[in-house]
């Protein structure tokens, strides 16, 4: 029996679409599969931001955690640099200082008295001051120089005191006038050593120094013994303008460490 033209094309189609059935399954499938590939990426994507966000939270804890001292062992000559105190006292507190820094302002009036009265006076540390004027700080590499030129006529102390108590008026043609107020007579001589920029080299060294014992910021502040020639042997770094406390135990820490140490060591006999 003769099949008609529609059966034909009926029969023909059927017959094409058989096969085609398992390719559509398979392509279907591969998509599913496709898309759960997709997904399980983008969970694994959530995680490690996740993961990632807790590392970030957990490195910020630990830095606020941070100590702001640390452990050194760094000999240094500080013969030449300003102090208060005896030379021969048994701690030789160094800081790291810049006269346009607010930190180091609020270090000079609110810390600096304890430690004088407690220590410096009695002759247990030596306070020296060391040059750090910061980049971005402009006016403070020749408010340095200023202190240091006054120091010529014996008034470093004073005009120390005067640049801190002035921090918004540290221009170079105000410095003159701080001078005269801390009690500098001779403003010939302190205009032309301040001309000259002779202590340039002298803040640089300083500066120097600072870096090597890994001193960023100010105040900072290098603590350990007395040695001989004007030498100190930095022990402990305090960084910031951290209370009295803090300064306390870390000399009172050195002190005793100093004590036990004369105790402990053999006495010589006569020979």
């Amino acid at each position: 029996m003769k099949l008609s033209t529609f059966g034909m094309i009926i029969c023909l189609t059927g017959s094409l679409s058989l096969p085609m059935a398992p390719a559509a399954a398979d392509e279907a499938a591969e998509l599913q599969q496709l898309k759960k590939e997709v997904e399980s990426l983008k969970a694994g994507q959530r995680a490690i931001r996740e993961e990632v966000k807790a590392i970030k939270s957990l490195l910020s804890a630990q830095r606020q955690r941070r100590s702001p001292i640390r452990d050194v062992n760094v000999t240094m000559k500080v013969a030449d640099d300003p102090y208060k105190g005896r030379t021969d006292a048994q701690i030789t507190m160094v800081e790291f200082s810049d006269f346009q820094c607010p930190f180091c302002s609020r270090h000079t009036s609110s810390v600096l008295p304890q430690l004088e009265k407690n220590y410096i006076d009695t002759g247990r540390v030596r306070y020296v001051l060391r040059d750090f004027p910061l980049s971005f700080h402009k006016q403070a590499p020749k408010a340095h120089e200023a202190a240091h030129c006054a120091g010529e006529q014996d008034k470093y102390w004073q005009m120390h005191a005067r640049l801190f108590a002035n921090q918004k008026a540290l221009h170079l043609d105000k410095l003159p006038k701080h001078a005269e107020a801390a009690g500098v007579a001779d403003l010939a001589s302190f205009q032309a050593c301040l001309d000259s920029g002779k202590y340039g080299e002298r803040i640089k060294r300083s500066l120097a120094d600072g870096s090597r014992l890994g001193i960023r910021g100010t105040p900072s502040f290098a603590i350990g013994t007395t040695g001989s020639d004007g030498e100190v042997t930095a022990l402990k770094i305090v960084r910031g303008a951290q209370g009295y406390d803090v300064f306390q135990k870390v000399i009172d820490d050195l002190l005793a460490a100093g004590d036990a140490g004369e105790k402990a060591a053999p006495k010589g006999g006569e020979g």
